[in-house]
């Protein structure tokens, strides 16, 4: 574990805009993938007659590591700079990515867009830089990738730039606190070295943007929360629940609960990357074992949090809410999978309590009868089954979710209170 700061970075963008690219890139730019590993891909890529796809490798490779199951911890996506150390949030590329993005942009602090200089703003860019906002993350560095592919063109990066900066506008997302960079993922350009193909670039290269991000500010003064991605057990251990603490702290003899299963007992042991530990905090991925709690008390979704300050279970929330797309129209009743930290739970919005002007804020209609696409609204939301949720202004990290049906995100939103059952 490094000494520096750490921060969770997630990559967003467009399919095919270069984003398992990059990433490869930035692992081996930083040591964090040795050269023969990279020398290894590359044949591999050649010999199935896409050279050029190594570091792209380098990332599926481990996505079906992790689709198999074969290791806890994502080290792999770990990389140092001068400032921080980074985990990269997702695995670009990832199937279901939009819901990764909601259970992992929200846990993500600031995010790399990701935009193809010869294809600009795409539909999916649209999305996440929509979800990114929604789910609070602080700054954007947009890379413009590609650039190889349209000879270095000044004139075709300042088009993209202009592109973006008015999707920024579009959903208010502060553009003073978006920075852009010129790079060629696949051959390198202004990543760690300046690059002489873009001369009439003269800002910060992608790694010294990334230097320049501000530092989170741990949320350790708040009450443990670790939502549990997944319950295994280990031999000679025995049930060990595996999650990402998003507040708090754990510590072997600590007395937890795990809701909204209700069951709970003393923290035996706590392991990071497979060494036992004393004490683990926000950002930390880790593996623990609780007395008495065995592997079918306790399931994905659940939250662990003090025995002394548990985590809510919501009979309802009052949540705020933006719909991004929906074929017709949202009313009472309507019942799609809300997906808030590790949980899917089916909801029913029970009521449509007020529709807000998207541009202030301000409420423009009491109790509407419906909400559509590109709406903002508050609205009463019931759980079909138990929900751990926390109100965003107390637990920002567990007061995020986003709604999806039909195999596509419909809104995205977070909670302002919420009714304990």
């Amino acid at each position: 574990m490094s000494d520096k700061p750490h921060q969770n970075l997630a990559i967003i963008g467009h399919v095919d805009h270069g984003k398992s690219t990059l990433v490869g890139r930035l692992l081996f730019e930083t040591g964090s993938v040795p050269e023969h590993v990279i020398e290894q891909h590359r044949e591999e890529a050649e010999e199935k007659g896409k050279g050029g796809f190594e570091f792209a490798y380098v990332m599926d490779n481990l996505a079906e590591e992790r689709e198999r199951g074969v290791t806890i911890d994502i080290a792999h996506q770990e990389f140092d700079t001068d400032e921080f150390y980074f985990t990269i949030v997702d695995c670009p590329g990832h199937r279901d990515f939009v819901k990764n993005m909601i259970t992992g942009a929200s846990q993500a602090d600031n995010a790399v867009l990701v935009v193809a200089a010869d294809d600009g703003v795409a539909p999916q860019t649209r999305e996440h830089v929509f979800l990114a906002r929604t789910l609070g993350i602080g700054e954007l560095i947009i890379a413009v990738n590609k650039m190889d592919v349209v000879d270095y063109s000044e004139d075709k990066y300042n088009d993209v730039k202009e592109q973006v900066t008015q999707l920024l506008k579009q959903v208010r997302f502060n553009s003073d606190d978006a920075t852009f960079v010129p790079i060629s993922a696949f051959e390198g350009d202004n990543i760690a070295e300046r690059s002489d193909n873009t001369s009439w670039y003269d800002d910060d290269i992608l790694l010294e943007a990334l230097n320049d991000l501000p530092a989170p500010q741990p949320p350790t003064d708040a009450p443990l929360r670790l939502p549990i991605q997944d319950v295994y057990t280990i031999s000679g251990i025995g049930t060990v629940p595996v999650g990402r603490i998003e507040t708090g702290t754990l510590n072997p003899g600590d007395n937890v609960s795990f809701q909204p299963s209700d069951v709970g007992g003393e923290v035996k042991t706590v392991e990071m990357h497979h060494e036992e530990v004393d004490q683990a905090g926000p950002g930390d991925n880790v593996g623990f074992n609780v007395r008495g709690v065995g592997k079918d008390d306790i399931r994905r979704g659940d939250v662990c949090g003090p025995a002394d300050e548990p985590p809510k279970v919501a009979e309802t929330f009052q949540a705020q809410v933006v719909v991004m797309q929906h074929p017709s129209v949202i009313t009472a009743g309507y019942t799609p999978v809300f997906h808030a930290h590790t949980a899917q739970v089916a909801c029913t919005i029970e009521s449509i309590d007020q529709k807000l002007d998207p541009a202030s804020g301000e409420v423009a209609e009491e109790n509407p009868d419906f909400i559509k696409s590109g709406d903002a609204a508050i609205v009463t939301v019931r759980p079909q089954k138990p929900l751990s949720i926390e109100p965003s202004s107390e637990i920002p990290e567990l007061g995020s979710f986003a709604v999806r049906d039909m195999g596509q995100t419909i809104a995205a939103g977070k909670v302002l209170e919420v009714n304990e059952r």
